[in-house]
């Protein structure tokens, strides 16, 4: 055996046992979604708006906030953002502020204010939630970018060139509360609330930029609303109702909104603009929720996840370790398998709206989640149930329903989105809210294509002769980078779409020497580090263009590998000096293990999956024994 292969055997080995002995006692893994401090800031500001006792909480945010300050005072999304953030620095100021274990006249109070106000100051943030939380509690006006959108647009029928479900979902629900704070001009206040008055610029509050197009968007939406029939006061009456049915009908099981934190949070101050009383059953409901998304860090500080991620991560570690050996019959695969049956979904959600007629099949990222599926998670989940649809009806028909479902979510242009079918109004990308391009729809994106054809070739026997695939690679090559590359959505960025699109591609049956796949592979290639691993930057998806770390990253490293060795008949020298790059970062815990690799909302959410550092290597490395273990 080659030292190559024998590290490998012996980091598979090291892993799958770390793995094994973290797994609940249900089945699942529970490992943190970590998206830097933004969550822990609004829920403090939250609590202190409510007048809510939770001191303990209230301090444990409070020195986790504090303890990531930058040293010009700043805050940042990831390591090497240029010049720190200023929404980002804005919220932790207020939220350190709001607790009452900072004041103004700490050190390091003084440098985030100096740092703010060398920004241009509050009117200068960029972050929809930010704007949003600083005009709920009366910090600043509701921006014209906002406010100008008519709470009439929930009343506009899908036969207008926009409505309110053209919107993507995850948009739906924090458009939703933030149209009607903005409409009734809600603020609220209390005896504790900060004066952040010396941190605005009159010349620049409510000063933001109006992209080309916002406008013409905005006439749209007017006309649609000129064409309602009703007096206007009774339609804006039936408007704000249909805005609190819609979120009310939206609640999960454990209160809260959609299952994520930000929009939960939105919700809360929206209701107090309809008048409900601070300690109504279903704030105080959606408090506990968001109170239960927290994680303790191995530093022993507390943070708040925007959605625990534990679906996805148990889906992904119990395929990881099915490819590194373990069979199904072993007792933590049977554990997690029943445990992920047990999620599937089997009502429909908004995803029916645009994809009417189709019986519910697929699988939610969060534990709570049961009305919201979305393709990633449920071709995740279903690769783990592969070999047990063959085990009694029960689990063929949950095979049978999730594969039906993902295939139906198809979009008419041959690829698949995140959560719903055909929500590519381009209008719409001209909302003025920082990232509305990303945020405002779901259209095909090569990281969920790649990653569904890589299910459908790998696990369901289909190829290019299946129109559904054929759809999708041509979609896929239609949509290369000119470079080689893929633009990924959901991950960090150009080596996350890269790398589902080789996979997919050539599971599904196109072969290595396709020039598309040519391409991807060099592509890798002339990116690799000179310590033999891959690194991007979060800048990517800003830029829109490969931008490098400068440093290796555990899973960004194991994605490029997957890819060449899906795509190579066999290994060469710059393939194992990334093999042995990788095996050696999974011993180090230091920065790089834990840069942000997945990624939310361009320029303003990013995600620290703590299960990356397993899941990925794990895969990567297996793949590798699997194909080149016998040369």
């Amino acid at each position: 055996m080659s030292q190559t292969l024998s590290s490998i055997e012996q980091a598979i080995d090291r892993i799958t046992a770390d793995l094994l002995r973290q797994q609940r006692q249900d089945g699942a893994w529970e490992f943190c979604f970590e998206n830097g401090t933004n969550i822990d800031c609004y829920l403090i500001i939250l609590l202190r708006s409510l007048e809510m006792e939770d001191e303990e909480l209230i301090r444990q945010l409070h020195d986790r906030i504090l303890q990531e300050q930058q040293a010009d005072g700043s805050w940042k999304l990831f390591r090497d953002e240029d010049g720190g953030n200023l929404s980002a620095t804005i919220d932790a100021y207020y939220a350190l502020l709001y607790s009452g274990y900072s004041s103004r006249s700490d050190e390091g109070m003084e440098r985030a204010r100096r740092f703010i106000q060398s920004r241009g100051g509050l009117g200068k943030a960029t972050s929809i939630l930010t704007q949003a939380i600083l005009s709920a509690t009366g910090q600043t006006r509701w921006p014209l970018a906002i406010s100008t959108i008519p709470l009439e647009l929930l009343l506009l029928p899908a036969s207008f060139p926009i409505s309110f479900f053209d919107f993507s979902c995850y948009s739906r629900v924090h458009l939703a509360p933030i149209l009607i704070m903005a409409d009734r001009r809600f603020s609220i206040q209390t005896e504790q609330t900060p004066d952040l008055s010396g941190l605005k610029n009159s010349r620049t509050e409510d000063d933001h930029h109006q992209p080309r197009g916002f406008k013409a968007m905005i006439d749209q939406i007017e006309t649609g609303v000129k064409r309602l029939i009703g007096v206007p006061r009774h339609i804006h009456e039936a408007a704000t109702r249909k805005a609190e049915t819609f979120m009310l009908q939206r609640i999960e099981p454990d209160g809260t909104l959609y299952t994520y934190a930000s929009c939960t949070i939105l919700m809360i101050f929206s209701l107090l603009a309809l008048g409900y009383d601070k300690n109504h059953p279903i704030i105080t409901r959606a408090v506990q929720g968001i109170k239960a998304m927290q994680f303790r860090l191995k530093n022993g500080r507390i943070t708040i996840q925007n959605s625990p991620s534990t679906i996805w991560d148990t889906a992904l570690l119990t395929y990881a370790l099915q490819t590194s050996g373990l069979s199904d019959s072993h007792p933590a695969i049977r554990r997690a398998a029943a445990y992920l049956r047990g999620k599937q979904q089997d009502k429909p959600g908004d995803w029916s709206i645009h994809n009417p007629g189709v019986p519910s099949g697929g699988w939610g990222f969060s534990e709570p989640n049961t009305i919201i599926p979305d393709v990633d998670d449920s071709t995740a989940a279903l690769r783990v149930l592969a070999g047990f649809s063959r085990s009694g009806p029960e689990w063929r028909e949950a095979w049978n329903r999730g594969l039906n479902w993902v295939i139906s979510m198809q979009n008419k242009d041959g690829g698949w989105p995140a959560f719903e079918k055909d929500t590519s109004n381009h209008l719409l990308i001209w909302l003025a809210i920082d990232g509305a391009k990303s945020a405002a729809i779901d259209p095909s994106e090569a990281d969920l294509t790649g990653r569904t054809l890589e299910y459908l070739g790998n696990f369901t026997g289909m190829d290019t002769r299946h129109t559904v695939v054929r759809r999708g690679t041509d979609w896929l090559i239609g949509n290369q980078g000119k470079d080689g590359s893929w633009y990924g959505r959901w991950g960090v960025c150009y080596i996350y779409g890269t790398w589902a699109a080789l996979t997919g591609l050539v599971a599904t049956g196109v072969p290595s020497s396709h020039h598309a796949v040519q391409k991807g592979v060099k592509w890798l290639f002339d990116i690799q580090n000179e310590d033999g691993g891959w690194g991007e930057s979060c800048k990517s998806d800003r830029l829109l263009q490969y931008t490098p770390l400068g440093e290796s990253t555990p899973s960004q490293t194991a994605w490029a590998l997957d890819a060449l060795i899906a795509s190579l008949p066999s290994p060469n020298a710059k393939l194992n000096r990334g093999v042995n790059r990788l095996i050696a970062a999974l011993q180090e815990d230091n920065w790089k293990s834990e840069y942000p690799t997945g990624a939310g909302l361009p320029g303003n959410f990013y995600i620290h999956y703590h299960s990356y550092r397993y899941i990925w290597p794990l895969l990567a490395l297996s793949h590798y024994k699997q194909k080149y273990g016998k040369l």
